[in-house]
């Protein structure tokens, strides 16, 4: 089994990351081969400010490294460092249709109104996407719920080009189910918006860096509402914020919903907030200290991204040379 996923390099790690995927990814290592990437191409659908992106860049592989993402069992790699990504890509734009791309609901959500001046990058980065596993041969990709589509197009593209080309070059990746549950974090001020760096409050989400101080404030403060905890999970509905910190103890501790609320049921967030903040402090006090020992060294991040790139590159440039014999380019 092969497992590849990416993350874009948007700066620190928040809460919301580490539990909907980086924790996923640690548990992954166990399962099978794993290329994790910084997807810095797709970075640049939208603006950019280059200085922003090469930090960008370096403090996401820390952060990933720090919550136990392990180069010498995992391949780690800029994407960018890999000219493979970006050149099957532009051989299965050739295969991909505008049909495919048009029904691509995320480019929807991104655009807004204003798609006539969105980039064309932002309209194509599902071929990019495609092109990023089917790069490796992937077996399997891990997606929530807002990448599935995605999958189903690369798995379209990889059909389409098998077949136009009588060929078996592409492996048609699966949806990966393994390394646990990944949990679907809201917003601390809003629970029905996902935590998120663009929020402009940060009091919204919890970030890798923050001090214990911070994060029991955070917490202390996140908005809940006045009735105490059920003892069934099904009398969350309609309480957005109260289902939120729930469903965060129970991503921390690996246990269902169900036993959180039989140890807090009949209680208040006067009771269940401090033991969140406990729980989250002990997670997260780790990490952050491993964080500032990996930031005091860029050049050794620089080189575990290089040493991981060499590694992908060796894996990536059989294919790209098929394809390119598949289409006549060789």
């Amino acid at each position: 089994m092969r497992v590849v996923s990416g993350i874009q390099p948007t700066g620190g790690l928040h809460l919301g990351n580490l539990l909907g995927a980086i924790l996923r990814w640690v548990r992954m290592q166990d399962d099978g081969e794993c290329l994790f990437f910084l997807a810095d191409l797709h970075a640049l659908t939208v603006e950019v400010d280059p200085e922003q992106l090469r930090a960008n860049v370096r403090e996401m592989a820390a952060a990933l490294i720090a919550s136990g993402v392990d180069p010498a069992r995992a391949i780690l790699f800029r994407q960018s460092a890999v000219r493979e990504h970006a050149e099957l890509a532009w051989v299965l734009q050739g295969t991909a249709r505008m049909g495919w791309l048009e029904r691509m609901t995320q480019f929807k959500e991104k655009s807004g109104k204003n798609k006539e001046r969105s980039s064309v990058g932002l309209f194509t980065y599902p071929v990019l996407q495609a092109a990023d596993v089917l790069l490796y041969h992937a077996t399997h990709v891990p997606v929530g719920e807002d990448q599935k589509q995605h999958l189903e197009l690369a798995r379209d593209i990889a059909l389409k080009f098998n077949n136009d080309f009588d060929t078996e070059l592409f492996t048609l990746p699966e949806p990966f189910v393994g390394g646990g549950t990944a949990a679907r974090v809201m917003s601390l001020r809003d629970g029905s918006a996902k935590m998120s760096k663009s929020d402009p409050s940060e009091m919204s989400r919890i970030q890798l860096t923050d001090s214990d101080e911070t994060i029991a404030q955070k917490i202390r403060k996140a908005r809940t509402d006045p009735a105490p905890l059920p003892a069934d999970p099904s009398e969350l509905a309609g309480r957005a914020e109260a289902r939120n910190l729930v469903g965060i103890m129970a991503a921390i501790q690996d246990r269902p919903v169900e036993a959180v609320l039989a140890e807090f049921a009949g209680q208040g967030f006067g009771a269940f907030k401090p033991a969140l903040a406990d729980a989250l402090i002990a997670l997260i006090a780790p990490l952050r200290a491993r964080l500032e020992q990996l930031r005091s060294d860029p050049a050794e991040i620089d080189r575990i991204l290089e040493v991981g790139a060499e590694r992908a590159r060796a894996l990536a440039a059989p294919t790209l040379d098929s394809a390119y014999r598949a289409v006549g380019l060789r």
